[in-house]
């Protein structure tokens, strides 16, 4: 599966040539408080990461285009968590797409893509402990609270959802 549609969204493969939308999204200082702007070079190297990921493990992170008008609107999906076997959910969006549960609703498609598709046994989430916005995405799609963490060389807080209590939130 390429692609996956939601009610507002497409979340698609990237493409090289999405290197300018995903750059004006990586070098906004707001957008990526969290997470450090990145340069043109660090956009570039994410970008080919995110498209061999896809061809290596059959997941990676999505480009999210905003169907009223086509944009790339920002990125969500699943890769390893740094120096561990385990599949992490991340996103980043576009400013102008704040507060409208544009993350919610992206975050869920991929959680049911990595459980139904890609099947994942369990997904992790981690968010820097202020990023209220983040956590409240994290918790809307079901994640519990596991510890804190520090990965990145940052100190997060750490959520996590397995495939059983993912299938009966399905059922509910």
């Amino acid at each position: 599966m390429s692609e996956i549609e939601t009610p507002r969204l497409r979340l698609r493969r990237f493409v090289i040539d999405d290197f300018d939308d995903l750059f004006r999204i990586y070098n906004d200082t707001e957008v990526m408080k969290y997470l450090s702007p990145r340069n043109k070079e660090q956009t570039q190297a994410s970008l080919h990461k995110h498209i061999q990921h896809w061809q290596q493990h059959n997941f990676g992170m999505w480009a999210v285009i905003y169907k009223d008008n086509g944009k790339l609107i920002g990125r969500c999906g699943l890769g390893f968590l740094e120096n561990t076997p385990e599949v992490e959910l991340g996103y980043v969006f576009d400013k102008s797409y704040w507060n409208m549960g544009i993350g919610t609703e992206a975050a869920t498609a991929t959680i049911n893509y990595g459980f139904a598709e890609a099947k994942l046994n369990r997904i992790v989430a981690i968010a820097h402990p202020e990023n209220i916005a983040s956590l409240r995405v994290i918790q809307k799609v079901g994640m519990k609270y596991e510890k804190n963490a520090r990965f990145y060389n940052v100190d997060v807080v750490y959520y996590a959802l397995n495939q059983e209590a993912w299938q009966l939130k399905q059922v509910s």
